[in-house]
């Protein structure tokens, strides 16, 4: 099939896939779309809200309607790096047996991950970036495709640790989670207080998942949109000559060279969902929140005066 084909084969079939999420959630058209658009570039998502507003339900029907492996791990204080990755065990032959932890699927759901500290969280740090667990000196690769999907409830919450910069770069989008509208919370309650079970059925498989990831990689883009993209990232870090105001007033830290790869592949991929054959900067604008927003570190002045990253990356752009 040629990739003129296969990009209008994948316009129907990511409209597919929203239409059979949207059996079981009501609303939240734009975060399942920052969801598929962070899938179908290969990269990780980071869902933030307070809880009750269906991350979980939402993460395990589009596992189940992309036809993936799901596995869930509930992050708590007392979760050990073994709970994630696995442990070795004395066979009956004495003999050392590696017993696979819930990271070896194709989706995980890191389900509260800030509820558990840094040394846990770090557990998932290689199996994020280059998709393989090393335990008691042995290698291990994940299946492919690999998506860790994270819930996060907000930061000032009990028992929360704060996610370390390293681990945060690692997801190529954060995207947070509003309370629904008045009709949308109509809608919920009705659906999920009757006896009604929406039946959802697995429209993709792990392989076509690939071939589409590999699909986006192909897409051809001009250097305009590159260098734009790349421009826009290094606006976020104060200290350099073309910093905006803005940056130098309130940012500490700006978003590495990582950001400047997830906006163009997001980009990429945004554009295909469009039936476009190439990405132009509205696409790179159009993911630029949800890329940068957990990239930026503020400084106590911003904190003070109420500024947000959202505000920031709106100068920015």
């Amino acid at each position: 099939m040629s990739d003129v084909k296969a990009i209008e084969q994948l316009v129907n079939r990511q409209l597919q896939v929203k239409k059979e999420i949207s059996k079981v959630i009501i609303g939240q058209e734009k975060v399942i779309n920052e969801i598929l658009i962070s899938i179908f570039s290969g990269g990780h998502a980071l869902l933030i809200g307070v809880p009750g507003l269906a991350k979980t339900l939402m993460v395990n029907t589009i596992s189940t309607v992309l036809g993936l492996d799901f596995k869930r791990i509930q992050f708590t204080p007392d979760l050990m790096p073994s709970d994630i990755l696995g442990s070795e065990i004395l066979d009956e032959n004495r003999q050392f047996k590696f017993i696979k932890g819930p990271v070896f699927s194709n989706i995980i759901l890191a389900d509260e991950i800030n509820r558990t500290p840094p040394k846990t969280q770090a557990a998932l740090l290689e199996a994020m970036q280059e998709k393989s667990v090393t335990v008691a000196g042995h290698h291990y690769k994940l299946a492919n495709p690999y998506f860790v999907l994270a819930t996060q409830n907000p930061i000032e919450q009990e028992g929360t640790y704060p996610l370390p910069e390293a681990q945060l770069d690692r997801f190529m989008f954060a995207i947070e989670l509003g309370y629904p509208t008045f009709e949308e919370e109509v809608g919920v309650v009705k659906a999920t207080t009757s006896d009604y079970k929406p039946l959802i059925q697995p429209l993709l498989s792990a392989e076509e998942i690939v071939n589409y990831q590999q699909l986006i990689r192909r897409m051809p883009i001009a250097d305009n949109v590159i260098e734009y993209a790349v421009r826009l990232v290094s606006n976020t870090r104060p200290g350099t000559a073309t910093t905006p105001e803005v940056v130098q007033q309130y940012v500490d830290w700006g978003a590495g060279p990582r950001a400047s790869q997830n906006l163009i592949l997001a980009a990429k991929t945004h554009a295909a969902f469009q039936g476009k054959f190439s990405p132009d900067i509205v696409d790179v604008k159009a993911v630029a929140n949800g890329i940068l927003r957990h990239r930026i570190v503020k400084n106590y002045k911003a904190e003070a005066e109420g500024i947000t990253e959202e505000n920031i990356i709106h100068k920015i752009l």
